[in-house]
């Protein structure tokens, strides 16, 4: 065999005038020695000596990727958060009634949430226990993004944007409760007000606004439409009957019912936008306490709120059946 050609394959090596079983397999496979080409079975492509390629980085840190993504541990913590998230939902769903029925003083919202939390028996562990379970939550659907593969690469692209950013918008939810939990709280309402005031003083921030209040409206189209079209059945493995049709109609409930609070959400900050009036763009807690003004908005805000409720139990069903 000529001098200049060097092989090894996973399992055997080739020299200049010899091959030999490794009883190690070795995992490249290598060409010359001039111009070196090295392939890497699992881990990348290198070419060596003056041109050099090399995936194996990327390769490398997507295999990291997986790994992580499929451990125990984050796809336990993963269904963690799931949990609490529904716990949260079904706190703000019976503030929302306790709004309705008799104008109650807690906030309708995720800071409404933390605080009866952190009133409760126990409420300092409960509170990092949603911390951690948003994290992992968060943390398991970016990564979810980023190895997301299949189909045309538009849908690709675009399957992987939702995921990134309902993975974002569960850290954000776990870095909420983190002051709760340490002794201190926030208000979501005046953190949203707030927020909308220092676009409208920025140059072009009505225009921002108006457009933020344009996305949260269709992320609340969003959840209408998976509800209605049971789309929320890809995310989970259906038990079979009768607890099959609790959870469609769980599913269906609570899917629409927070799409329309969201919308609610997404007007007010369009209606901030455009009247320049920040205080008008107060978060959810606000949407919900301004349906009591309507004709019947107090028993539309009670069908929401069990709607909410619905929801939440709906994702205590997601936490044990989810496809993971």
């Amino acid at each position: 065999m000529p001098d200049f050609f060097d092989a090894s394959i996973p399992g055997v090596a080739f020299g200049s005038t010899s091959a030999s079983v490794n009883p190690e397999p070795t995992r490249w496979i290598s060409l010359g020695s001039c111009d070196q080409l090295s392939f890497g079975i699992r881990d990348g492509i290198s070419l060596g000596g003056s041109h050099t390629l090399s995936v194996m980085n990327d390769a490398s840190v997507t295999g990291a990727a997986r790994s992580a993504k499929n451990s125990t541990p984050l796809r336990g913590l993963a269904r963690l958060g799931f949990a609490v998230n529904g716990l949260l939902h079904i706190l703000i769903g019976l503030l929302a009634i306790g709004i309705a029925v008799d104008g109650g003083n807690e906030k309708a919202d995720q800071s409404g949430a933390f605080s009866q939390l952190a009133s409760s028996p126990g409420g300092v562990f409960l509170l990092w226990t949603v911390v951690i379970g948003m994290f992992a939550l968060g943390l398991w659907l970016l990564i979810s993004g980023f190895l997301m593969s299949g189909g045309d690469s538009k849908r690709k692209w675009a399957r992987r944007g939702a995921e990134v950013a309902k993975g974002l918008t569960y850290l954000a939810l776990g870095a909420t409760a983190v002051p709760f939990a340490l002794g201190s709280s926030t208000s979501s309402s005046s953190s949203t007000s707030s927020l909308s005031a220092k676009l409208m003083s920025s140059p072009g921030g009505v225009f921002v606004l108006i457009l933020v209040g344009v996305i949260v409206i269709g992320v609340g189209v969003y959840f209408v439409r998976k509800g209605v079209a049971k789309k929320f059945t890809q995310d989970i493995s259906l038990p079979g009957d009768p607890m099959r049709k609790f959870v469609l109609a769980l599913g269906v409930a609570g899917y629409v019912s927070k799409g329309i609070a969201i919308g609610i959400v997404g007007i007010l900050v369009i209606a901030a936008g455009i009247t320049n009036d920040p205080s008008k763009s107060t978060g959810l807690d606000g949407a919900l306490t301004k349906l009591t003004a309507l004709p019947f908005g107090a028993i539309i805000l009670v069908v929401i709120a069990i709607g909410l409720i619905a929801y939440g139990l709906y994702c205590f069903v997601r936490a044990w059946f989810a496809r993971l």
